[in-house]
């Protein structure tokens, strides 16, 4: 992954909205050990994922003072994301008001997709990284109107190897697999679909033609993914989706009511000084 083999340090290019770019910077490591001839070895992956961290702190604090409920949608090349984000925008319009953060390597294809739906959208072109981290999402955001939303919805790049290594301030992480991936992906990459909170199969209207194992499939989802909940829907034909709309309803009432516990608890605390 990224802070094994360092493809996160190659110095790539973000740019927000096609317009603005920044610098893909990393920092250096304030350790690091002396060689002979006066060399200094430094540890910038760990320098690298520390100032991740934090940045992802603070998009967490930021999106709680919004009351929004975040998801970091993650999968391979191809498993239906952009479908998948837009018809659950679409279908919960009427509930709860959906904006998205999409990132990809090169073109806006899919932020043009979702905004044609109506949905606000802002696109990460990431050039050669092969991530998001969160100091991209904290640039892309500054161009929503999060006052505006109560669910975001990162779609990040299609790759299910490093974006397991960095936190975004999510709330959950999604990892989407199709039927026509096959029936072993949790078990060829089990760091992401063991960080995630929700798997979810989708393309199941082409299980038959693909010749899907669903026994298979979910006995290796629940071995690898134990403690996620498992959804399996069709994006296209909307078989399975009004359960997993339900259950992001509810995880946003949730969530919020834990916030408001929480605020509750410190100005009680704080009173009784």
């Amino acid at each position: 992954m990224c802070k094994e083999c360092g493809c996160g340090l190659t110095g790539g290019k973000a740019r927000i909205n096609e317009a603005h770019s920044h610098e893909h910077h990393h920092p250096h490591s304030h350790g690091g050990h002396l060689h002979p001839h006066g060399k200094r070895t430094v540890d910038l992956n760990r320098s690298l994922m520390e100032k991740n961290d934090r940045l992802a702190d603070l998009n967490r604090t930021k999106f709680r003072k919004q009351k929004l409920l975040v998801l970091n949608i993650v999968s391979s090349p191809g498993s239906g994301k952009t479908t998948f984000i837009r018809e659950t925008a679409v279908r919960l319009k009427d509930q709860l008001r959906v904006g998205v953060i999409v990132g990809d390597l090169a073109t806006d294809n899919d932020a043009v997709r979702l905004g044609a739906a109506g949905i606000p959208v802002v696109q990460v072109t990431t050039g050669t990284v092969c991530h998001l981290d969160a100091e991209m999402v904290a640039r892309a955001m500054e161009r929503l109107d999060l006052g505006a939303l109560e669910v975001l919805v990162i779609e990040n790049v299609g790759n299910l190897v490093c974006p397991a290594d960095y936190d975004l301030g999510e709330d959950l992480r999604v990892v989407l697999t199709s039927v026509t991936e096959g029936e072993d992906k949790p078990l060829k990459y089990p760091p992401m679909f063991h960080s995630a909170h929700v798997a979810i199969v989708t393309k199941t209207d082409l299980a038959g033609a693909a010749g899907f194992d669903r026994r298979q499939a979910i006995g290796n989802l629940e071995r690898i993914s134990h403690h996620a909940r498992i959804f399996e829907l069709s994006a296209k034909t909307g078989q399975g989706m009004e359960e997993w709309i339900g259950f992001l309803a509810r995880e946003h009432a949730a969530v919020n009511d834990k916030r408001s516990s929480a605020i509750t608890r410190t100005l009680n605390a704080f009173l009784k000084h």
